[in-house]
């Protein structure tokens, strides 16, 4: 029996999460990055929850997908109100979650061939 859901060829899958990194396919991430249901996976830009601003969100934006999953780094905490401006404006929906969760959000919305965009805060780890 296949317990794996069905996804479109070419879709960007996360395979793995641990603190501080995250795979795709088969490609580990040991940044904030963004995960589009299909295409480049790209550099997010921001280290820290501190270090996001409305041109993070922009970026985002300029995707166009019908949802955002917001990855909020180990915790959940949710984006500011002016952060969200560009996507509101847009209509695109947007969750937040701790990122583990926003992994496992964005495989089953990836499952039901929508179009979302995972926005994962990777912070680093403390040794």
């Amino acid at each position: 029996m296949k317990f794996q859901p069905e996804t479109a060829p070419g879709a960007n899958v996360i395979t793995r999460h641990e603190p501080g990194r995250v795979w795709v396919g088969n490609q580990a991430f040991g940044h904030s990055i963004v995960v589009p249901w299909g295409g480049e996976i790209k550099a997010w830009g921001a280290t820290r929850f501190e270090d996001l601003s409305e041109a993070h969100f922009e970026a985002l934006a300029a995707l166009q997908p019908e949802l955002v999953i917001f990855g909020s780094g180990a915790r959940l905490r949710f984006a500011r109100p002016q952060w969200l401006r560009p996507l509101i404006e847009r209509r695109i929906g947007v969750e937040s979650m701790d990122t583990p969760a926003a992994c496992r959000t964005y495989n089953v919305l990836v499952s039901e061939l929508r179009s979302v965009v995972a926005a994962l805060l990777l912070e680093p780890t403390e040794s």
